[in-house]
This record gives C-alpha cells, sequence and structure tokens, in this order.
C-alpha cells in the first residue's frame, strides 16, 4: 500500500455520522448494530435508520435496546427498528443470534466491546475477556451470518478498532496471559489489532461473495459505556492531560457510518479508517504511535490467516 492508495474525503475528525450518510437512500438494506443500545452504536443505528434501512440493535440488555429502538423512531420516523439479544461473551447467544437471523443482511457493524478491564478475566473455554468480546465473538457471529450477507449480493462489515492496537500486536504464542502479566492495555490493544486483522483476512476470503470488511478506529470518546472500567480519577487525568482531543458521539460513529455507506468504498475492503479517511501505514521500524496510522503488524496478510486459523479452532 502506497499513499497513492489512500482513499480520501471530504468528510474528516469533526464530521458527523449525520453529514457522511446525507444523500444516501438505504432503502431495503437491513442493517445489524452490536452494541446499539449505548454510546456511538446509537448514533450508528441512528444514521443508518435515518437514511431508511432496516435497522437491528444486538444488545446484551434488550430493555434498554427497546427504549433505543423507540428513541430512534422517535428522532428518524424510521419504525422499523429490531432488537435482539447478544452476548458476545456466550458463544450460546451468538449461534442463537445467528439462527434466529433470517433473509439477507447487508451491512454488519461490529460496534460493541469492552475494555480496560482490571484484572484478568477468562471465558469458561479459557481466553482473556477482552479478546474473547471484541474479536472472537464478533468473529462467531460474522461467519454465523456469512450467508446471510452472501445472501444480499453487496454486503459490508464494519470492524471497530482504535488506535490502542498500535499498544500491541496479536501474541500469538500468549494471547491469553499465561506466561506474561496482565496488562489491561496490552490486552485490549492486541484485541482492536484482532479487529483489523479480521477486517483483512475476511476481505481475502469473501470478497468473491461480495462481502467486503474493513476495520475503524472511532475516535477518543467520553460520552460511552466502554470507559465504564476505567479508574475515575485516571480517566481524569487522562482527559485533563490533552493527550487526546475528544469526539462528540456523533462524530465517534461518522467513520464507522461513512465505511458501512459512501460509494467510494463500494468493492473495498481490507483498510483502516479514523477521522473518516484511510489511514497512513506507519513506520515499521520507527512507528510514530503518538499520530495516526496503522501499524503494519495489523494488515499483514500471514497474522491475518494466522488469527483466522486460532479463531476457527477457538470457536470450533
Amino acid at each position: 500500500m502506497t499513499t497513492t492508495d489512500l482513499i480520501s474525503t471530504q468528510f474528516g475528525f469533526d464530521s458527523t455520522a449525520a453529514e457522511v450518510i446525507e444523500g444516501i437512500d438505504l432503502s431495503g438494506k437491513r442493517a445489524i448494530v452490536t452494541g446499539g443500545s449505548s454510546g456511538i452504536g446509537i448514533e450508528t443505528a441512528r444514521a443508518l435508520a435515518g437514511a431508511g434501512a432496516e435497522v437491528t440493535l444486538a444488545v446484551r440488555d434488550t430493555d434498554a435496546g427497546e427504549r433505543t429502538a423507540a428513541d430512534i423512531t422517535a428522532t428518524t420516523g424510521d419504525t422499523d427498528i429490531q432488537v435482539g439479544r447478544l452476548d458476545l461473551a456466550d458463544r450460546a447467544s451468538v449461534a442463537d443470534f445467528a439462527a434466529r437471523w433470517s433473509g439477507p443482511l447487508h451491512l454488519l457493524i461490529n460496534n460493541a466491546g469492552v475494555m480496560a478491564l482490571p484484572d484478568l478475566q477468562l471465558t469458561p473455554e479459557g481466553w482473556e475477556l477482552q479478546f474473547a468480546t471484541n474479536h472472537l465473538g464478533h468473529f462467531a457471529l460474522a461467519l454465523g451470518l456469512h450467508d446471510a450477507l452472501a445472501a444480499a449480493g453487496e454486503a459490508r462489515i464494519v470492524s471497530l478498532s482504535s488506535r490502542a492496537h498500535l499498544r500491541s500486536p496479536v501474541v500469538f504464542e500468549d494471547i491469553n496471559f499465561r506466561s506474561r502479566p496482565y496488562d489491561p492495555g496490552l490486552a485490549y490493544g492486541q484485541s482492536k489489532t484482532a479487529n483489523i486483522l479480521f477486517a483483512v483476512e475476511a476481505t481475502r476470503s469473501w470478497s468473491g461473495e461480495g462481502i467486503t470488511a474493513n476495520a475503524v478506529h472511532p475516535g477518543a470518546i467520553l460520552d460511552t459505556n466502554l470507559t465504564r472500567h476505567y479508574d475515575p480519577s485516571a480517566l481524569e487525568k487522562l482527559v485533563s492531560s490533552g493527550t487526546y482531543t475528544f469526539k462528540t458521539r456523533e462524530q465517534g460513529a461518522a467513520t464507522s457510518v461513512l465505511v458501512a455507506t459512501s460509494p467510494q468504498l463500494e468493492g473495498i475492503g481490507g483498510r483502516y479508517f479514523e477521522d473518516c479517511n484511510q489511514a497512513k501505514l506507519l513506520d515499521p521500524d520507527a512507528p510514530d504511535t503518538s499520530s495516526s496510522g496503522v501499524a503494519a503488524y495489523a494488515l499483514d496478510p500471514d497474522n491475518a490467516r494466522r488469527l483466522w486459523e486460532v479463531s476457527l479452532d477457538a470457536i470450533r
């Protein structure tokens, strides 16, 4: 990938989901937004519904999902908002959700996630919980919905990653911190790298069926449940440090919505976007992790294929 290959748009850091989707008609399209009852998931679902899509909120708390659905209907006039229960850390829940889906699926927005778990937590199958939720759950969901995506003719998957992927590649030798001290930031970082690698291999494997996948960094957003495990004093210190320029939820949803709907992305996958534009590839020998960009290890096709095989073994 060279700089001439990068996809650029008229939108940027300050753009909102409503702005990037203006003029796009999603009538007849069906979308799923995981984590659609909180944070930027709400605004992603709202923008898609406002453009005419039939949207399903895939959520753990269906009561919260129903309240969100009613709010979206009230603000967009779209009454075709569905709610389905989905716990990404529970294999049976993922399988049940996929089995209940009927008909084609045009947009799968893998938005839900967990971050900064203070202590090492493992699923019953032995997987570190951030990796299991952020990557394995969405991986299993996409596989379970593969036929529905293929039936759409042209389908897009949006995999929400993060700038935090720069903290760590997927450490294949010790994904679950069996042999190294648990670090919440490294665990989150490798799960976000996995989200990008999924997009790379899903596109390679499925693009012939009309399915493409891209990864996005939504930006730093305070008004979201993702920060619920942060120590309040540490979060306050981070905010006051000026390290990040924070976005609103509407701005945070913009890159996901753009990648899901922009005509510029038709047939294009396996890429990483931030601030509504494709990110530059960082120099692997001297990565500037203080700025924007994507790590080479997160786009490496060999890493992507290896992760796919590991993930298949994990959910069997």
